[in-house]
């Protein structure tokens, strides 16, 4: 027997504010809902325990700034989140389950690669620790996400950006109308890794027909071309029309053929903040979708009454957006400082806005061009005017030049050490981590 797994964890000690969307009860409806529906009682359906995620399984994805140990008070719902996903999909990739629902909060995928705080509700990404985790221990060589939140997953394409090994797809409600403002299709990957991120900005309004004919026409056929050893989906559930922020218009119904069309390997929660409207009918749809159970007859008691973009629409403007995202071509800046070791090194700035907190992050990415694995990168990543920290990530299947490469700015950063406050060395290639700090020295991970 196929079987499906499935994992809560509620988080109840973690919210942001008693009456804040992303709240406990998120997760408590959906938990009463398949109770209910005697769901957990199909011979097909095993639960999970959740379990803590390390802080070494964290920083194969994320450089918590401005050092690992800065956060650790207020990360123990976020650990539970990420360690939950790592324990699912460890069980995928094993045989236990054929696919699974990690149903855990808080959500992660505004967290990027260099973590000052909390934003967009994210403070730890899932996925991308999932990910790392899977290739770094159980050999993994190529994922799919494919992220179906209302809002674009801008962290989870931060920490990917230039990995030729990880298709990021991203479907959401366009950014000029929507948090966190970016997910455009000139988006599309670093200079090693390009086109292998596709942003998809759909128009308010959009419903299941769109949703739909989007999957079957766009990002099947990509999914195909990729041919990944594991596909795993960014379920955010604010695409449903009663969600109160966002202008979407799926159903349940809806959700359940979008995971039926995907074929997840694991899905794990998101966003979605109607919590008795809709969260309980769509975690039960994608549930059942998961189990390969009929879910059509799965309906949420209020009726959509907003208007509904028809494919008439629709389609001139998917045309457009295919052909806009078809004729974009590589344009990046080579800056080389003078530290710097041999090769081409591609300069772009990124500024992260945190909305939870109130302040800004200013980071100046650098990635060594490289015909043979995803390049070197070396952040310079500064919390609004305070201490400034560095990163240098030497990327998973990294070749001889930049591995050396890696090392050699490591070296350059630990003789230069007064200039910052902190530096991690991210080691995908032979999952180490090294971390120095201004008072502490340097600490392995």
């Amino acid at each position: 027997m196929k079987r499906t797994g499935i994992l809560f964890f509620p988080a109840f000690d973690w919210s942001l504010g008693d009456s804040h969307p992303e709240r406990e009860e998120r997760l408590l409806y959906t938990q009463e809902q398949l109770f209910e529906e005697g769901i957990l009682d199909l011979p097909q359906i095993k639960q999970f325990s959740p379990r803590v995620a390390s802080l070494h399984e964290v920083l194969r994805a994320q450089a918590l700034l401005p050092t690992p140990g800065s956060q650790t008070d207020s990360l123990d719902a976020h650990l539970i989140a990420a360690g939950s996903a790592i324990l699912l999909g460890e069980a995928r990739v094993r045989g236990e389950i054929a696919n699974g629902f990690v149903l855990a909060r808080p959500p992660g995928h505004h967290s990027g690669a260099t973590v000052w705080g909390n934003r967009g509700f994210c403070t730890l990404n899932n996925e991308a620790i999932l990910v790392n985790h899977l290739r770094a221990q159980l050999g993994i060589k190529k994922i799919a996400i494919v992220d179906t939140d209302v809002h674009h997953g801008d962290g989870t394409q931060d920490i990917f950006y230039h990995d030729p090994n990880v298709l990021f797809i991203s479907l959401h409600q366009d950014g000029r109308t929507l948090y966190p403002g970016s997910g455009f299709v000139n988006e599309k990957g670093g200079p090693n890794a390009w086109d292998q991120t596709l942003n998809i900005p759909l128009p308010p309004g959009t419903g299941d027909e769109g949703y739909h004919f989007v999957l079957e026409e766009w990002v099947l056929p990509r999914l195909r071309a990729f041919a990944p050893d594991l596909i795993i989906n960014s379920a955010g559930q604010d695409n449903h029309f009663t969600d109160p922020l966002a202008s979407m218009n799926l159903s349940a119904g809806g959700y359940g053929r979008i995971t039926e069309l995907l074929q997840p390997d694991l899905a794990v929660l998101e966003g979605g903040y109607s919590i008795e409207g809709a969260l309980p009918y769509v975690n039960l749809a994608i549930l059942l979708a998961l189990a390969g159970e009929d879910y059509h007859h799965v309906r949420e008691p209020q009726k959509l009454e907003r208007p509904v973009l028809s494919l008439a629409i629709l389609k001139p403007y998917l045309q457009g957006l295919k052909q806009q995202h078809q004729t974009i071509k590589p344009n990046f800046t080579i800056q080389n400082k003078a530290f710097f070791p041999e090769g081409n090194w591609i300069y772009i700035p990124h500024s992260v806005y945190y909305d939870t907190e109130g302040f800004q992050e200013n980071r100046h990415d650098y990635i060594r061009q490289c015909g043979h694995c995803g390049g070197t990168v070396y952040i310079e990543s500064q919390r609004s005017s305070s201490q400034k920290s560095c990163l240098v990530r030497i990327p998973f299947q990294a070749c001889s030049e930049c591995e050396q490469a890696g090392y050699d700015l490591w070296d350059h950063l630990l003789r230069h050490s007064e200039d910052r406050t902190s530096a991690l060395l991210q080691n995908q290639f032979h999952d180490k981590f090294s971390v120095w700090q201004r008072k502490e020295g340097l600490t392995q991970f």
